[in-house]
C-alpha cells in the first residue's frame, strides 16, 4: 500500500504532553457517545431476536453482564474509530481541535498496521497508570511507547488559514 502525504507538509515540533492528554480527554468524550449508540444498538438487535421478555429476565438476573460478545463489539468499534481517522487524515475529531497529527517521519500517513500497534499499546500505556504517556518527559526525542513501538511521531501542525 502506498504512503499518501499529510497536507499541511513541512517540518513541525513534537507535541507536548499537555496537548495529547487535551485531544486524548476530547476523543474520549466522543468515543463514550460512541459507545453508548453502538450498546444501544446492540441491545436492539439482540432484543429482536430473543426478544424483549427474555431479554428483560436474562438482564434482571445478571447472565448479561460481561457480555463477551458486546465487549468485542465496543473495542473492534473503537479501534476503528481511531484507524479510520489515523490513517486517513492523521488526526481525530479531538486532535483536530488541538492542532496535532499523527504521522511518519517522512510527513506520510500511518499504516493500517501502525494505527493497530498505536492503539494496543495505549491501551497498556493507560493500564501501566498512564506511564507511557508520561514517557514524553524523559525521552530526549518527547516520544511516548506508542511513538516508539509504532515508528511514528505526533506533531504540532500550524493552524489551517
Amino acid at each position: 500500500m502506498s504512503r499518501h502525504l499529510l497536507r499541511p507538509q513541512g517540518d513541525f515540533p513534537i507535541a507536548g504532553l499537555g496537548r495529547r492528554l487535551a485531544a486524548m480527554f476530547y476523543d474520549a468524550l466522543l468515543c463514550t457517545a460512541l459507545l453508548i449508540v453502538t450498546t444501544f444498538i446492540y441491545k436492539l438487535v439482540q432484543m429482536a431476536i430473543i426478544g424483549e421478555a427474555r431479554l428483560r429476565v436474562l438482564s434482571e438476573a445478571g447472565a448479561l453482564d460481561g457480555d463477551p460478545l458486546l465487549s468485542t463489539i465496543l473495542l473492534l468499534v473503537i479501534f476503528a474509530f481511531f484507524a479510520k481517522f489515523w490513517t486517513h487524515s492523521g488526526q481525530t475529531l479531538g486532535m483536530q481541535v488541538w492542532g496535532i497529527r499523527v504521522q511518519n517521519a517522512d510527513g506520510t500517513g500511518i499504516s493500517l498496521w501502525q494505527a493497530l500497534l498505536r492503539f494496543v499499546v495505549s491501551i497498556g500505556s493507560w493500564l501501566c497508570v498512564g506511564l507511557g504517556f508520561l514517557w514524553t518527559l524523559f525521552d530526549k526525542q518527547k516520544r511516548s511507547w506508542q511513538d516508539i513501538y509504532s515508528e511514528s511521531q505526533l506533531v504540532r501542525i500550524p493552524k489551517q488559514k
